[in-house]
């Protein structure tokens, strides 16, 4: 079954020209050394996409912008925290398909520093002609987007709310399109990757990977997550719920339980967005390795989370393992007060 098949239903527009690359870690198999245990490790380049500076959330936008043009409308209203990569793909997104864009970016993790609340992703949305709402500490995201959407209406337009990371079971069908996406590379690369490594945040990415993996006919339980936002078995119940939803809405009967679905809690530390040690010293191996760029709220925990799965031996020796690189790098220049030094 081709994603085509499933998928082409579904309003769409196209703001990818083509697959990510996957491309082998061979630096950072040097760098462990023995402590790999033979495992090989690539990487699935979600980073590398032509718009707004790249990240996974393209592949959702994707079908959310789809929907709201679909419906009629000519803005966006997508809600974030403060350095959501989200907020800042939408913006860029909306520049590329002519919809106006709001962001309501709450205050969601405890740093207030002008560093964190004015560069990285922040400046990029006002690039792209966002109209941005940066909002206070307590105030309800959900709540100011309605009324702003009201106020579109009254004034004779209609805003299209996109909630915190896009992952309503329409925008999981991004995710559901990338399995399909690895099922195929994988094939055509003649590799099985026995494990495929995530960052689990609001969720979305996660379910879509699984949810399309079962239509496919391949096993779910090989996604392994590694949450950032909520409590680990919090994290696993909302994905099963988001991975049933999206398997309705593609109409087949397949369905999961929590047994079924991995997220582990051991890198969230403080909670979301607030850096660990382990964090910063992922995003200072992989630079420093391989020349490339993990944010610090996603990929940086997940990439901790990998590595130390692998010395711990969760990761079975000598397997094949794919870890998806979300994008995100903007945001390291929010966090560049907690990454300085050697």
């Amino acid at each position: 079954m081709s994603s085509s098949d499933v998928l082409n239903r579904f309003p769409r527009a196209r703001l990818m020209s083509g697959a990510t690359p996957i491309q082998r870690l061979d630096r950072i198999e040097q760098f462990l050394g023995e402590r790999r245990r033979g495992v090989s490790i690539w990487a699935k380049r979600d980073d590398l996409m032509e718009l707004g500076g790249g990240g996974n959330k393209l592949r959702k936008l994707e079908f959310l912008i789809g929907q709201a043009k679909s419906e009629g409308c000519d803005t966006v209203i997508a809600i974030g925290g403060v350095q959501s990569n989200f907020a800042r793909l939408a913006a860029a997104a909306c520049a590329r398909t002519g919809l106006a864009c709001e962001l309501v970016l709450a205050q969601m993790v405890p740093r207030d520093s002008e560093i964190y609340q004015a560069n990285g992703n922040v400046l990029l949305d006002h690039l792209f002609g966002a109209r941005v709402h940066l909002l206070g500490k307590g105030d309800d995201a959900s709540a100011f987007a309605t009324g702003r959407a009201s106020e579109i209406a009254s004034s004779g337009g209609k805003a299209f709310v996109a909630v915190l990371g896009g992952s309503t079971p329409v925008g999981c069908l991004g995710y559901v399109d990338c399995a399909f996406e690895i099922a195929t590379q994988s094939t055509n690369m003649g590799i099985e990757f026995d494990t495929i490594v995530i960052p689990n945040g609001s969720g979305g990415m996660h379910a879509g990977l699984v949810a399309g993996t079962i239509i496919n006919g391949g096993d779910p339980s090989r996604i392994s997550a590694h949450t950032v936002l909520s409590p680990a078995d919090a994290s696993a119940l909302s994905t099963v719920e988001k991975i049933n939803v999206v398997l309705g809405l593609l109409s087949t009967q397949e369905r999961v339980e929590r047994k079924d679905v991995k997220v582990g809690g051991t890198q969230l530390g403080g909670g979301y967005g607030i850096p660990t040690p382990e964090m910063v010293e992922a995003v200072r191996i992989l630079g420093r390795s391989e020349g490339l760029l993990l944010d610090p709220v996603y990929g940086g925990k997940a990439f901790a989370g990998l590595l130390s799965d692998i010395e711990s031996e969760v990761v079975k020796a000598g397997s094949n393992v794919l870890f998806l690189m979300t994008g995100g790098s903007p945001g390291l220049y929010a966090y560049a007060d907690g990454l300085k030094g050697n």
